[in-house]
């Protein structure tokens, strides 16, 4: 199975905005930085992914995701999260790719497995695969084959929207629940519980 994975990636300036209690700009830039390279360093290791397409407005997140061997899409203005993934799928069909996962970039607990087991529950199309945020609120990972099977809905209550949509579509839902890919980092409470996270495994 031909299978792309899409990162969308905010401004690393501006990502994070509502860490801006617990960490200065500069902090929070560098931790998009590292999250990204995380992210990108996973997924360029595993052979299930035939591409990996980053779609971000800026350029130093482009230029980063080309030198992990990513393909990238530059939007223009401040498109909305959903249309930006819509023009990225377009991308990866146009490629002849049979399947995307969505999968965004802040999630610091993310490792290859856990791409595997999403991958694993992606066969006998069509099917969609959720992997919610720890809340059951967010969509931290949406893996579709065939793709296009059914239409973006990231946003607040995400989760459950996306279900539906698989569940009209007539596509299989597979819900993907793993302690590592619930966890995204958002705010200062899912700050403080990474560290505490790490300060155990030490």
């Amino acid at each position: 199975m031909s299978l792309w994975a899409i990162l969308p990636v905010k401004p690393l300036r501006r990502g994070k905005s509502r860490l801006a209690g617990a960490l200065t700009e500069e902090e929070r830039a560098a931790l998009n930085q590292e999250l990204l390279e995380r992210t990108l360093r996973i997924l360029s290791e595993l052979k299930e992914l035939d591409e990996v397409l980053v779609v971000s407005r800026d350029t130093h997140a482009l230029t980063i995701a080309r030198n992990h061997g990513a393909k990238t899409v530059q939007e223009d203005g401040q498109p909305h999260l959903n249309t930006a993934l819509t023009r990225a799928s377009v991308v990866a069909q146009v490629h002849a790719t049979q399947g995307v996962l969505v999968l965004p970039v802040d999630l610091p607990l993310l490792n290859a497995d856990d791409v595997l087991a999403l991958i694993d529950r992606a066969a006998k199309p069509p099917v969609v695969v959720i992997a919610p945020d720890r809340h059951h609120r967010g969509t931290n990972a949406l893996l579709m084959v065939p793709a296009g099977q059914i239409e973006y809905e990231f946003g607040e209550g995400s989760f459950q929207r996306h279900c539906e949509r698989a569940i009209q579509s007539g596509a299989r839902l597979e819900v993907v629940e793993l302690p590592s890919l619930g966890l995204d980092l958002d705010d200062p409470e899912d700050l403080e519980l990474i560290r505490k996270l790490e300060a155990q495994k030490v």
